[in-house]
């Protein structure tokens, strides 16, 4: 029978990862590991196989299907506050300027500028647009005569796993669909 995994290239087939209690490590990004990694883990009993491809993979001793959903076997606690990173701080503002709503030619501007003595911290920077951060320059919002559609604020892992939903990646397997819960419509 013809299944379409059959004809997929193996570096097509990364492993969704889960945490022990079968949830996905993370949202956006999807946590995904290439097939390599994934079967390397499973040999070093740090995973269990939930789901598997159709296509297989062969050694000269040994044929296995490639595993699609894996689930660690010890549970790795996230922390608490993420990284100050400039695609948490995009994912953070939901990829899109804090001043007019765009969500194209984004970059970061503090909201106290640095010359005024404001830090680069989670409290300080929002995600701009280009043009926005050049029309605020080196003043306050208050001082440029703009308003932030929303304060910045330091954010929780969780909070932004919550915004990571939002976004769900182009492409995803069918037997990724049972681990992973988007903010979609479900059917009746």
């Amino acid at each position: 029978m013809y299944h379409p995994d059959l004809i997929r290239h193996p570096d097509s087939c990364p492993a969704l990862v889960l945490n022990a209690d079968y949830t996905p490590l993370s949202y956006y990004p999807l946590s995904l590991w290439p097939w390599q990694t994934a079967i390397k883990a499973m040999f070093l009993d740090r995973v269990n196989i939930v789901e598997n491809y159709e296509r297989e993979v062969h050694s000269a001793s040994l044929t296995m299907k490639i595993p699609s959903v894996i689930a660690l076997k010890q549970y790795v606690r996230p922390s608490e506050y993420p990284a100050f990173t400039r695609f948490n701080l995009f994912l953070r503002d939901h990829f899109t300027c804090q001043y007019c709503g765009r969500p194209e030619d984004l970059t970061f501007d503090h909201v106290v500028p640095r010359r005024l003595g404001g830090k680069t911290t989670w409290q300080n920077v929002a995600t701009a647009c280009a043009p926005c951060n050049l029309k605020k320059g080196g003043r306050t919002p208050k001082q440029a005569n703009m308003r932030l559609t929303v304060p910045p604020h330091r954010p929780t892992t969780w909070q932004l796993q919550q915004h990571g939903k939002q976004f769900p990646p182009n492409y995803l397997h069918d037997s990724w669909r049972d681990w992973l819960y988007w903010d979609v419509e479900l059917e009746e």
